[in-house]
């Protein structure tokens, strides 16, 4: 799969309109795209193994999207196969009373994956320049009022990309994915829920009422994601109507990304290696 189909390369040139909702590239079944994803999977728990063998990368992946695009189910197919030990996932919902107390990006440094480790975001620090902006959070936010100004999101912009590009000078590579689900996509899956009584608890009546800012935040959407998608911390926009497409989308070019950091296990120095032969001889000739 050609990963750059979904990668925002010229930011300045970028038009979320002109992105495809129901983009399937040449995957003609859900079942091709299972057999394809279940293969990646298998890669990503050997590629994940090195990794945090290595002690040398971590891995931050970013979601982010409108309601019902499929978020949780991204992560709950694509990252099922891996370990536990070497995973982390964060879920932001609306900031405490003591983030609030602090600069935005404080509760999210707290959890960047350590090295070795994966670490996933289910939303993220983009939250403040898109429910943020498009309901004017802002102002509740305890910032002076004078450094409140018509350049707010622009700073913010600069502000997100130089905390990435830190985070990439220190090991951790960052992968952004935003599904991208058309609005009678989501109308259709909102249905779903409110008429599957096993699907109710995932309803909420303010999801409805967000719709009549759809346009508000495909401007915000728009705006971020050309701002903010770089070399060191790109943005992929994942057609997100076909589920099974998404996911494998999802799952590809996680792999690609590993494969580029060619993580291998330790190489053992030959004191090591002797001392591993010392062990062994002792564990063969106990009784």
């Amino acid at each position: 799969m050609d990963i750059n189909k979904f990668l925002v390369k010229h930011a300045n040139k970028f038009d979320l309109s002109k992105h495809k909702t129901d983009y399937t590239a040449d995957i003609d079944s859900k079942e091709k795209a299972e057999k394809l994803l279940k293969k990646n999977i298998n890669t990503m728990v050997e590629l994940q193994d090195k990794l945090y063998a290595q002690n040398k990368y971590s891995l931050l992946i970013i979601f982010q999207a409108m309601d019902a695009a499929g978020k949780d189910g991204a992560i709950k197919h694509v990252m099922s196969g891996l370990n536990p030990q070497g995973t982390q996932v964060y879920s932001f919902k609306q900031p405490s009373k003591e983030e609030l107390d602090h600069g935005y990006l404080w509760r999210i440094q707290k959890v960047v994956p350590e090295r070795g480790r994966i670490g996933i975001f289910n939303r993220s620090h983009y939250e403040e320049v898109l429910i943020v902006r498009v309901h004017n959070l802002i102002r509740f936010q305890h910032i002076p009022e004078e450094l409140i100004d018509d350049n707010i999101w622009e700073k913010r912009f600069w502000q997100i990309n130089d905390f990435e590009r830190y985070l990439y000078e220190n090991g951790t590579v960052i992968i952004k994915f935003f599904l991208n689900i058309s609005k009678e996509e989501q109308r259709k899956r909102f249905l779903s829920r409110i008429e599957d009584p096993a699907k109710n608890w995932k309803f909420s009546a303010a999801d409805v009422d967000e719709r009549k800012y759809w346009n508000d935040y495909m401007k915000a959407y728009q705006e971020a994601i050309s701002a903010t998608s770089t070399k060191h911390a790109p943005w992929y926009v994942i057609p997100a109507d076909k589920k099974w497409f998404a996911r494998l989308a999802v799952s590809e070019i996680i792999v690609q990304t590993m494969k580029r950091l060619k993580p291998e296990y330790p190489i053992l120095t030959n004191e090591q290696i002797a001392q591993l032969q010392k062990c062994k001889e002792i564990l063969m000739n106990e009784k």
